[in-house]
C-alpha cells in the first residue's frame, strides 16, 4: 500500500484554482487570521502565451494547461463528439479563454431569486461584480474601480466591425456602448478582462497579490482525489501531487471549486451523489444526493464564415510573414494589434421573437477564421460571426465513469435537444444574415463562405447546426443551488447533507446566465467568501 503524506491541518481548503477559487484563496486569506491551502490539479501560470489575450488560440490543444474534456457522442449533432476544454492551471479557465467580460441579463439573478435563493438577486449581487472590478471607463451605478480585476475597452477598433455595429442599427437592433450596464441588448464592442494588453487572470489578479502571505499555500500540479469525511462532516482532502498521496486536515471548510465538470465528479468520488451510481463504481455513499452531475446547461455556438472584400482580416496578417513578424513587433512594443484580441472583437445581442423581454441570442464578430479554434487560420480574408442561444432548454449531466479520479467523467450536454433550441438558433442565423445584408455591411463582405447563400430553409440551416454547431465554452449548472429536492447545494452554497463542505463555482447556477460565464462565476468567488467568512469561528 502507498504511503500517505499529511501536510498539515488548514482552516479552508479551496479545491481549485480557476475564476472562483483564486478570488476565495485571496479573500478568505486577506485578513492573515485564517490559514489557507489552494489546490490546483496544473502548473504555476508560467506559460507566455498564457498572458498574451490572443495566446487561447495556442492554448486549446496544450494538455499541460488544460483538461482536454469532450462530450459523449451528442445524439442531436449526428453523434459527434464536442470538444470542452477547462483550464488546467493557476487561473483556471480564466488563463486559457477568450477575455470576454460580460454578467448577463439582471433578470438571470432575477430569476435565482425567484427560484427561492435568498441573496442572489441583482441587486444583491451587483455590489460583487463592483467589488471585484478595475473598470478602465470609471465607476458609475454599474461599475466599479480599485477592484484586482481589470476590465477595459478594446485596444483597437476595426473598421469592419464598425460596419457590423452600424448594420445592426440599420437592421433596428440599437447602439450599446455598455453590455454590462442598465440594459444589455444592442450592438457595440466587447470590454475584456485586460490590462495594457495583458492578460487578467484570476491567478493574476487575485492570487499574484496574496502569494506572500504566510497564511496562505499554493499547491500546483496537487489533483484532488477525494474530500475526506469524519461521518457527515468533511475533515480534510486526499491529493495526488508528484505521484505522492497527500492529505490535508481542514478545522472550518473544505470549498470545491474545480468547475462545473470537475465540482461534481469530485463529489461523487467523495461519496456524495446517486446512491446506486456510487455503489456501481465501488464508492460508499456519504450521501445520497441524486442531482449532482445533473442539470448541465451550456451554451452552443453555430459561426458563420465570411469572406472579406479586402485584405484587412487577422487571417490576412498572420499568413503572411513579414506582416507575422510585425505582429510580434507591434505587441512588444506598443502592446497593441491583433494579438490584443479577445474571442470577440463586436458583439450583438437581439430578440429573435418579437415577443421576447430580453435578448435570446448574443453574436461574436471576430476578424478572423479557422475550421476549429486552435487550429491554422483560413488562407483568404476571413471573418467569423458566431451565433449563440442565450437561454437554452437543453439540460445534460456529468458523472464518473469509474472510481479512477484521473479517469475523464462522462459529458452529455444534450445540445439542441428541445424544438425551442433548435428554432432559435435557426432564427438567429437569419437575422444575422439580415444583419450582414445591411449597407453597413455590404461594402466590406464578399461572400458567406458558411453556411453558403444557398442554404435558407428552416430544414437545411437546422442541418448546418447540426454539423457544426460546437461549445462556447460555458458549463454550468451541475451543482445547482436552491431550496428543493433538487439542490445539491444550498444558497449559502453548502453542500445539502454534510457539514464542512461547500461549492463555490459557476455548478452552482440554479440558471445558466444570458451571457459569458467568467465574469459570474468571479462574482460567485467574491460573494462565497463573503458567505464562508460570516461563519468563520
Amino acid at each position: 500500500m502507498q504511503d500517505i503524506e499529511t501536510t498539515g491541518t488548514f482552516d479552508y481548503i479551496v479545491v481549485g484554482a480557476g475564476s472562483a477559487g483564486c478570488v476565495l484563496a485571496n479573500r478568505l486569506s486577506a485578513s492573515g487570521r485564517h490559514k489557507v491551502l489552494l489546490l490546483e490539479a496544473g502548473p504555476p501560470d508560467r506559460n507566455p502565451w498564457i498572458h498574451i489575450p490572443l495566446g487561447y488560440a495556442k492554448l486549446f490543444t496544450n494538455p499541460r494547461l488544460n483538461w482536454m474534456y469532450e462530450t459523449e457522442p451528442e445524439a442531436e449533432l449526428n453523434d459527434r463528439r464536442v470538444f470542452q476544454p477547462r483550464g488546467k492551471v493557476l487561473g483556471g479557465s480564466s488563463s486559457i479563454n477568450g477575455l470576454v467580460y460580460v454578467r448577463g441579463q439582471h433578470e438571470d439573478y432575477d430569476l435565482w431569486r425567484q427560484l427561492g435563493n435568498v441573496g442572489w438577486s441583482f441587486d444583491d449581487v451587483l455590489p460583487y461584480f463592483m467589488r471585484a472590478e478595475d473598470q478602465e471607463r470609471g465607476g458609475d451605478d454599474y461599475h466599479g474601480t480599485g477592484g484586482p480585476l481589470a476590465v477595459s475597452n478594446q485596444r483597437d477598433t476595426h473598421p469592419v466591425a464598425d460596419g457590423f455595429i452600424e448594420a445592426g442599427v440599420c437592421a433596428g437592433i440599437p447602439r450599446n456602448e455598455d453590455f454590462n450596464g442598465a440594459r444589455q441588448e444592442g450592438m457595440g464592442y466587447f470590454q475584456t478582462t485586460s490590462r495594457n494588453g495583458r492578460r487578467c487572470s484570476t491567478a493574476v489578479a487575485y492570487l499574484k497579490p496574496a502569494r506572500g502571505r504566510a497564511n496562505l499555500s499554493i499547491e500546483t500540479d496537487a489533483q484532488a482525489t477525494r474530500v475526506l469525511f469524519d461521518g457527515k462532516r468533511a475533515c480534510g482532502v486526499e491529493y495526488r501531487q508528484n505521484g505522492t498521496v497527500k492529505r490535508a486536515g481542514v478545522s472550518g471548510e473544505v470549498i470545491v471549486s474545480s468547475g462545473a465538470i470537475n465540482s461534481p465528479q469530485l463529489l461523487e468520488l467523495s461519496g456524495i451523489g446517486g446512491g446506486a451510481r456510487l455503489k456501481e463504481h465501488g464508492i460508499s455513499v456519504i450521501h445520497n444526493a441524486r442531482n449532482v452531475g445533473e442539470n448541465l446547461q451550456d451554451h452552443a455556438q453555430v459561426r458563420m464564415i465570411l469572406r472579406a472584400k479586402r485584405a484587412v482580416t487577422i487571417n490576412d496578417q498572420y499568413n503572411n510573414i513579414l506582416r507575422r513578424i510585425g505582429i510580434g513587433v507591434d505587441y512588444a512594443l506598443r502592446r497593441r494589434g491583433p494579438l490584443t484580441v479577445s474571442a470577440g472583437l463586436a458583439a450583438a445581442f437581439f430578440k429573435t421573437r418579437p415577443e421576447l423581454v430580453t435578448p435570446d441570442v448574443e453574436v461574436h464578430f471576430i476578424m478572423f477564421s479557422t475550421d476549429k479554434m486552435g487550429q491554422n487560420l483560413h488562407p483568404f480574408s476571413g471573418i467569423t460571426a458566431s451565433v449563440c442561444q442565450l437561454r437554452p432548454e437543453s439540460r445534460g449531466s456529468v458523472h464518473i465513469q469509474s472510481p479512477d479520479p484521473f479517469a475523464a467523467p462522462a459529458i452529455r450536454a444534450n445540445y439542441l435537444s428541445t424544438e425551442l433550441d433548435r428554432q432559435t438558433n435557426i432564427d438567429g442565423l437569419k437575422k444575422m444574415r439580415d444583419i450582414l445584408h445591411e449597407e453597413p455591411m455590404r461594402e466590406h463582405i464578399a461572400e458567406e463562405v458558411e453556411p453558403g447563400i444557398d442554404v435558407q430553409s428552416d430544414d437545411a440551416l437546422l442541418a448546418y447546426c447540426r454539423n457544426m454547431a460546437s461549445t462556447i465554452y460555458h458549463p454550468t449548472c451541475t451543482c445547482a443551488m436552491g431550496t428543493g429536492d433538487d439542490a445539491v447545494v444550498t444558497p449559502a452554497l453548502k453542500v445539502i447533507g454534510v457539514e464542512g463542505l461547500r461549492v463555490a463555482d459557476g455548478s452552482i447556477m440554479p440558471r445558466l446566465v444570458s451571457g459569458n460565464t467568467n465574469a459570474p462565476i468571479i462574482m460567485i468567488g467574491e460573494k462565497a467568501s463573503d458567505l464562508v467568512l460570516a461563519d468563520a469561528r
